[in-house]
């Protein structure tokens, strides 16, 4: 009996097909990862020794502004300001976009959910904004991506959340409806409230730095969550 209701369950059929997720903030624990790879590139770098670790890891987090001012602008603005003459703004960002891949933390039990929803069957997919091949190196860091049936990143695709075609299209891509998907992201506007404007239901990866979405499908602190939040759904 008891195999033919394990048999039975899985002959059910799922409203909810397919998983897509952001990556920075929400897979990536971007702050973490961050501060991790600019301590790393503060030792590995002679050039930098001229000015105190502390000084230069605290700069940097506050010039990035959690991702959201590019790189060259960073490296641009501390090699002026610190006036460093031995190395210039190009190698530290060739540094950065080299190295990073080796300083990607992952939120905790990422890869036990993953695991967990591909063998409950759900079709996975990933929407980020960001450069094509730092965001491939990322998930290359995290050891993610043989997961995954689906990766868009808003440089190749030349379309950013939270404008809908990003999420249409990743939608087309795995042949489900709006409704048959559901959405996990740490930003309100651009993963929570750009999924739920087409259709899909969405989840809040909970982000103190932003301020709370308006009406989410649900809200999780942990990945670990996510399994049990969807049999809800």
């Amino acid at each position: 009996m008891l195999a033919l209701r394990i048999y039975a369950h899985w002959d059910a059929p799922l409203m909810i097909k397919a998983i897509f997720f952001d990556l920075d903030g929400t897979l990536l624990d971007r702050d973490a990862s961050i501060k991790h790879f600019i301590t790393t590139q503060y030792d590995r770098l002679t050039p930098l020794k001229k000015i105190t670790k502390t000084e230069y890891v605290s700069r940097f987090i506050e010039l990035d502004c959690r991702g959201h001012v590019w790189k060259d602008k960073v490296y641009q603005t501390i090699v002026s300001e610190f006036g460093l003459k031995t190395i210039s703004w190009e190698e530290l960002l060739d540094d950065y976009e080299t190295q990073f891949i080796h300083s990607c933390i992952p939120f905790p039990n990422l890869v036990e959910t993953l695991d967990i929803l591909t063998t409950q069957g759900y079709l996975l997919g990933i929407i980020t904004n960001g450069l094509g091949t730092f965001q491939k190196r990322t998930i290359q860091g995290l050891g993610i991506e043989k997961y995954f049936q689906t990766i868009l990143i808003s440089e190749v695709e030349k379309v950013r959340k939270p404008e809908a075609e990003i999420f249409l299209r990743a939608l087309r891509n795995l042949g489900v409806t709006p409704d048959e998907s559901v959405f996990i992201g740490d930003h309100p506007d651009a993963d929570v409230m750009g999924a739920k404007r087409i259709g899909m239901k969405s989840i809040w990866k909970r982000d103190l730095g932003w301020q709370d979405p308006e009406n989410p499908d649900g809200i999780i602190d942990n990945l670990g969550n996510l399994p049990l939040m969807l049999q809800s759904l």
